[in-house]
């Protein structure tokens, strides 16, 4: 089938554009009614495709997983308890849930009081055994280390709300001088502050030092404004959750006579005290694709595999065969797009996005897309200034991508002659090449695919 004049012409123009002089790019378009390609330039080629990647990870969640999927985290006994009393340890156990809040932590600690423990003679125990000890993905940048999208990842790990950026703390800066607070509290990071009440605009800026538990604060606040907050990843996600379940057993009225470990299994005679289970996994896949959150496509990946990114991974790209993708012509290696290893060519992901739609839950998992031009973020999420007051507005629902030097866009373009595509644009100098993707979406958007 050769490609519509019009559609030949609108890829011409987006890879004649300026912002990809020198770049790589490859476009794949396809008839959404029939899965026959309607164009492929260079759509073979194994490209960057940043968060693209979590269109592998969630729709193999969904498969492996399945919609009703739940994370449960626990607390269980190693000892005796005589009454009131356990004469032994107390074990916080894990299993990667991403939605796990400092609310979802006061909600088990009352459980936990319910039962009529009063004291503990031993440890609280962090128990991160069900993933293994690797907490950072291959070549992850060491200068996004502070970056909330780049947290360390662990079983047992705490979002501070309901954005579910685990392994993060938020870092609230207000105030005339200046005050940091930190949320939840945590006395794991020191804090040093050197923001300062200045004209504006504000330049408030917070990193945490590189190896290090300081957070760095500069900049100024101008005088008067409301108070800035920031995302921040914590170094050891499984400490923070475990010292935040302590002060909330304190707060319920069970005491901890001993200290705080982390990285130990309970022991396997030991005995299930309370429970949490977490949001079901249909319900976590919106804020995963809508606000593209790394934190939540690598607790997914690793959880699909036991605990591991490379089993995780393998487990991806078993689903991929199942769905006659070929996962020999791609490479993954996270859950989230933020590795630079990774390779996908756009056909691959065009042809998932085509296959996807004979699984029973692709109703909620397309839904979960950003939609172009809705200004509501869990909406529009990546999408939402996006191609607005376009044909493409309301009618395109595709996933983003974008790392330094990497562009990406894929998805479904409905409309009269509905198509799906993908673009990924890579080594590009211009400094965003959005724009000119935009425009090429708009084309497809506005005179999809004729009847040829």
């Amino acid at each position: 089938m050769r490609a519509p004049d019009a559609l030949a012409a609108a890829v011409d123009r987006f890879l004649a554009d300026p912002a990809l002089a020198g770049a790589q790019a490859g476009v794949v378009v396809a008839d959404a009614r029939t899965g026959a390609t309607l164009l492929n330039r260079r759509g073979g080629e194994r490209l960057l495709p940043a968060s693209n990647v979590k269109l592998l990870t969630s729709a193999a969640a969904m498969a492996l997983l399945g919609p009703g999927h739940r994370f449960v985290t626990s607390v269980r006994s190693g000892g005796s308890r005589p009454g009131p009393v356990l004469n032994g340890d107390l074990y916080l156990r894990g299993s990667g849930d991403p939605a796990l809040t400092p609310a979802s932590l006061d909600a088990l600690a009352r459980d936990v009081a319910a039962t009529g423990l009063r004291r503990v003679t031993g440890d609280l125990v962090g128990d991160d055994t069900a993933f293994d000890d690797v907490r950072l993905g291959l070549e992850w940048a060491w200068d996004d280390e502070s970056f909330a999208g780049a947290a360390p990842v662990s079983a047992l790990t705490l979002s501070p709300d309901s954005d579910f950026l685990s392994g993060t703390v938020t870092v609230t800066v207000g105030g005339t001088p200046p005050v940091v607070r930190l949320t939840p509290p945590t006395s794991l990071l020191a804090v040093d502050n050197r923001a300062a009440t200045g004209p504006g605009p504000s330049t408030i800026a917070v990193t945490r030092r590189h190896g290090t538990d300081t957070l760095l604060v500069t900049g100024t606040l101008a005088a008067g404004a409301p108070a800035e907050k920031r995302s921040v990843a914590v170094g050891d996600p499984t400490l923070l959750a475990t010292e935040v379940f302590r002060s909330a057993l304190h707060r319920h009225g069970v005491r901890l006579e001993g200290g705080t470990r982390t990285g130990e299994p309970a022991p396997s005679g030991s005995r299930e005290v309370a429970r949490h289970a977490g949001p079901p996994l249909r319900e976590l896949i919106a804020p995963l694709l809508k606000l593209s959150n790394n934190n939540m496509a690598e607790l997914l990946v690793k959880a699909m595999g036991n605990g591991s990114w490379e089993a995780g991974t393998a487990a991806v790209a078993g689903y991929l065969a199942r769905l006659g993708v070929d996962p020999a012509t791609l490479r993954q290696v996270d859950g989230s797009g933020l590795s630079r290893r990774n390779l996908v060519p756009p056909a691959a992901l065009v042809r998932l996005l085509l296959r996807v739609r004979a699984e029973p839950w692709f109703g909620t998992w397309r839904a979960a897309l950003p939609v172009a031009g809705d200004p509501d973020p869990l909406i529009g999420g990546t999408l939402r200034n996006r191609m607005r007051g376009t044909p493409a507005a309301g009618v395109v629902h595709a996933k983003t991508g974008t790392l330094t030097g990497a562009s990406a866009l894929s998805g479904y373009a409905d409309g009269v002659h509905p198509v799906v595509f993908s673009v990924i644009v890579n080594n590009q100098l211009a400094a965003s090449v959005t724009p000119a993707i935009d425009r090429l979406v708009v084309a497809l958007s506005d005179q999809g695919s004729p009847d040829v």
